[in-house]
């Protein structure tokens, strides 16, 4: 052991200045001190491997429970994907035969051997729980036989692995995940000519549309070349037809992830005050979320003060907070994989103006009818879409808030025109989830969707009244969609009373 930390030190010394540089086993100079490293090397092949490329019951038990393969999700619920995913693929031509193939992400750098926080393709999570860079699931389905699911993963190897982390490796992966083969992601272009040569035909099914792993694409586009293949289609629709509906697992995480989120952006309601920077509010959430399980925000927030709410991907969040205003926060944390998505608005000072409570009552009771209509009916998110758009030129018209530029408008067109974002999307594994999926099919059992709609009136909009300038205001939530009705997951206080007092509790 002493030798190995020798070795080590030498090599540290040999390195450039960045400490995440991939460093050469040893200095052409330095054969000999190569060698003995190789030699050690070799004798700790054994202990090597028995580590994993990602957590463990074992070697974190306070994350997984036994028999779970990532937080939440045990080993057999990813082969039952991919068994429901083959189900899919057959029933669009069972006669023949599928390769699918999913990559994982690829670690990307903001500069030079200086990586950014790797997050999984969230496909290829979904299938195999793994949540290892460069490698690729490729499954095999063929008639009257069941899948077969080949995993290409990186192999072991002590020399990266003292930088990168350990890797499971081609040994372990079969059994760790619950599939029939691995192999070297090396072997990836070999293994799709194997099959050319064995199958004669089959129908690739891969995302050339939107790649996710350059080596992946590289290798598909070099085959497809090679042999003049043409049957190539898009994976996406099947298995985010999959993905739309989650399982009772699912519902779990996704249910806590919400419950972190609502709590993370109560505890900045309550710090905030006047004079503070939208960046504090950020730290506020980021700081819960974090410190009560998630593994990080799942995306950059809105946290936009005054007028700058009404810019609706704002996250700049470098602003002042002024007296008088109020703040939009839109925020959530992604926990074991899966996000929530909330949006509140509140005053700066910890009460509402008169005219700030007028517009606000409006925006809340659209969308506790929203929701109300998610409890009643199978709806769909353009329809809801339509209505929202409606129900606020009528309510902005009632509440005496447009101005005499908006009387010969529709309600609708005057809805659209102050509120021009969609009502809610799909939620899970991604913010705007299953991407492939059309917002006009009706609610289901097992959807999660947010409902959000909002109001952006900016300096000098001609349809509403001048005492109403430079306020954006939205109110999201996260709602599953059940047989019985709709749950809303996420329970940050909205009501004007209720926000007020939160205001003023860290006060």
């Amino acid at each position: 052991m002493k030798l190995r930390t020798k070795l080590i030190r030498l090599f540290l010394r040999n390195a450039t200045s960045s400490c995440n540089t991939y460093l050469t086993p040893y200095s052409p100079s330095n054969v000999e001190i190569g060698r003995q490293f190789t030699q050690i090397a070799s004798l700790e092949n054994i202990s090597l491997q028995k580590t994993f490329g990602q957590p463990t019951p074992e070697s974190h038990p306070h994350l997984l429970k036994p028999g779970e393969l990532v937080p939440g999700f045990k080993l057999e619920e990813f082969k039952d994907r991919r068994d429901s995913l083959a189900k899919k693929i057959l029933s669009v031509d069972q006669n023949s035969n599928h390769v699918v193939l999913i990559p994982s992400s690829c670690t990307q750098y903001m500069t030079e051997k200086i990586p950014y926080i790797f997050r999984q393709n969230s496909d290829f999570r979904y299938l195999t729980g793994c949540l290892e860079p460069d490698s690729v699931l490729l499954m095999l389905i063929s008639p009257g036989k069941s899948s077969e699911s080949t995993l290409f993963v990186r192999p072991k190897n002590i020399h990266s692995e003292l930088w990168e982390g350990p890797r499971t490796g081609i040994h372990n992966a079969p059994q760790f995940f619950g599939v029939d083969v691995a192999k070297p992601n090396s072997n990836l272009l070999e293994e799709l000519y194997v099959l050319k040569k064995a199958l004669d035909k089959f129908t690739l099914w891969y995302d050339y549309s939107k790649p996710v792993n350059p080596f992946v694409q590289q290798t598909v586009a070099k085959f497809v070349a090679d042999t003049k293949f043409e049957a190539l289609v898009s994976v996406k629709s099947k298995l985010h037809e999959l993905r739309l509906i989650k399982s009772d697992a699912e519902q779990a995480v996704l249910k806590e992830s919400a419950e972190i989120a609502s709590r993370g952006i109560e505890s900045a309601m309550a710090v905030t005050k006047p004079g503070l920077t939208e960046h504090h509010l950020f730290a506020t959430v980021d700081y819960f979320c974090r410190i009560n399980g998630a593994e990080h925000l799942a995306y950059p927030p809105v946290v936009a003060t005054g007028t700058n709410a009404n810019t609706i991907h704002y996250i700049d969040n470098i602003q002042q907070i002024k007296e008088g205003e109020m703040i939009l926060m839109d925020s959530g944390c992604e926990l074991h994989g899966y996000c929530s998505d909330i949006t509140r608005t509140w005053p700066a000072n910890g009460k509402f103006t008169d005219h700030q409570r007028t517009l606000y009552d409006v925006v809340l009771s659209i969308q506790l009818e929203l929701i109300d209509k998610c409890l009643k009916q199978q709806v769909t998110l353009d329809e809801m879409f339509r209505d929202m758009c409606t129900l606020l030129g009528t309510r902005l018209k009632e509440a005496h808030i447009l101005s005499k530029a908006a009387e010969d408008l529709q309600p609708q067109a005057v809805g659209f025109e102050l509120c021009p974002h969609h009502v809610g999307h799909y939620l899970g594994m991604d913010v705007h989830d299953t991407g492939n999926i059309n917002r006009n099919i009706p609610l289901t059992e097992g959807m999660l969707i947010t409902i959000e709609p909002g109001v952006y009136v900016k300096s000098g909009c001609k349809l509403t009244r001048p005492e109403f300038h430079d306020m954006g205001i939205r109110i999201e939530d996260d709602v599953l969609i059940k047989s019985s009705g709709a749950e809303v997951i996420s329970n940050a206080v909205k009501t004007p009373t209720d926000i007020e007092k939160m205001c003023q509790s860290g006060t």
